[in-house]
């Protein structure tokens, strides 16, 4: 879910300044217990028998004093969608009926003396009513939690300010997220993949209004110690197994009760039993490729081929046809027009512009798109190198028909490291160690 890497903005100079592998917004990762779902607010819990009411966020002294002065218990309560509602419900029907009708009766001590025994009360989702109470709660959640997130995908009049360097930000809150990912290398997940976004900012903001680290947190004497910190130790990035941020992920409200974790790895083992091999309805893990010129992002590389031909009149295809480009000349030609766009650079002429927007514009307008420098620009070895670490666009090129099966080609393109040690006594005679221990020796 997060970047690993920094890179810097382009200098005034117009020099390369990308000194490390930039990354893609990834999805978020990690979680390992059941989500806290609830957010803070000021919803009252209430008790099933008496009077006595604990706001949400002390919902352990109200479970308390259901087992202390009415000897009640409810199962997993970390299940439970929205626990307010659920109260209200059972205090209702424990009016209409005994407390006896619906729970189980656990009898403590059931051998010792009858004055020493004690009924206990255990509610829990084996009643048939409370188990599709349950999910009746965890329905109307999830609808909750989609509406809201469908609002925020659609809401043009977002507005933020940008922790790490204070540009404000204004439309849709994708442009935000995408900034702070591409030029500060901190992301909390695609954008989708958000629900009560600008709640889940504030918290941020609050922690590094704080001093705390958001990964490690741990707090720190002043902001210049800090940043310093996340940089180096590339904390960059969100505490997974901090589960104040499980409600701003809509993965967590899919299933009941279960994390994003648990719902992609249950039930492995009984597909292990399963003798029925049929792979028909079987789909491949979306891979998320993002244009070369836009944040746009496809779930299939076909789709992000044709968005970019369409949108921007880049065919990839045409090219390597045209210009017979194998395999690795593929990657560097992607991985340096990923770079020249970073840094706000036309790749065709080579002129530099105030900002990427500025030069995608002139590329498209200018007639550039498909206009590449001369071969030695970009076939250096130095584009072997991704410019950003996570770009499944790489992971889908192909080398041209009539060069798949020829592996002579490759080795033009690619630097090999022989593993023949036939001749093993001249290979330690010429070798560059040995003569870099020749000079260490003399030297001392």
């Amino acid at each position: 879910m997060t970047p690993k890497m920094a890179a810097c903005d382009a200098s005034k100079d117009g020099q390369d300044s990308i000194l490390e592998p930039l990354c893609f917004p990834e999805q978020p990762a990690d979680g390992t217990s059941a989500p806290s779902l609830q957010g803070p607010g000021s919803e009252l819990l209430v008790c099933l028998f008496c009077p006595e009411s604990v706001p949400l966020q002390q919902k352990d002294l109200l479970l308390k004093h259901l087992l202390l002065e009415h000897k009640l218990v409810i199962a997993d309560v970390k299940l439970i969608a929205d626990l307010p509602k659920y109260m209200l419900y059972w205090k209702g029907r424990f009016l209409e009926q005994p407390v006896t009708d619906f729970c189980s009766v656990i009898k403590t001590n059931s051998t010792g003396p009858v004055e020493k025994q004690e009924d206990y009360f255990l509610l829990c989702d084996v009643l048939p009513e409370d188990r599709i109470l349950r999910e009746r709660l965890q329905q109307k959640r999830l609808e909750e939690v989609l509406e809201q997130q469908q609002a925020e995908r659609d809401d043009s009049s977002f507005h933020h300010v940008c922790m790490f360097c204070s540009e404000e930000f204004t439309g849709n809150r994708s442009s935000l997220l995408n900034h702070m990912a591409r030029e500060h290398s901190f992301s909390i997940g695609l954008p989708d993949n958000i629900v009560y976004c600008k709640q889940f900012l504030e918290t941020l903001q609050n922690k590094l209004d704080n001093l705390q680290c958001l990964y490690c947190e741990k707090t720190f004497r002043d902001k210049t110690t800090l940043k310093d910190h996340m940089r180096k130790k590339a904390h960059r990035r969100i505490n997974a197994s901090n589960h104040e941020y499980d409600r701003f992920y809509v993965i967590n409200y899919l299933e009941l009760g279960k994390t994003w974790e648990e719902v992609q790895s249950e039930d492995d083992r009984e597909l292990v039993d399963d003798e029925d091999d049929d792979w028909s309805d079987w789909q491949a893990h979306p891979v998320s490729a993002v244009c070369l010129f836009c944040d746009h992002q496809s779930e299939t590389m076909d789709q992000i081929y044709t968005h970019m031909k369409e949108a921007h009149g880049f065919d990839l295809h045409k090219l390597r046809t045209e210009l017979n480009l194998r395999f690795y000349q593929q990657v560097k030609l992607v991985n340096f027009i990923r770079r020249q766009i970073h840094q706000s650079r036309c790749y065709g002429c080579q002129e530099k512009f105030d900002s990427r927007e500025d030069a995608v514009r002139h590329i498209v307008a200018d007639g550039h798109v498909m206009k590449l420098p001369d071969v030695s620009t970009w076939n250096q070895p130095q584009y072997y190198f991704p410019t950003y670490e996570n770009d499944a666009l790489l992971c889908t090129l192909s080398d041209s028909d009539e060069d798949e099966g020829d592996e002579v080609n490759h080795g033009e393109d690619v630097p090999v490291i022989a593993e023949d040690i036939s001749n093993l006594r001249a290979l330690k005679q010429t070798s560059v160690l040995n003569q870099l221990l020749k000079n260490r020796s003399s030297s001392s």
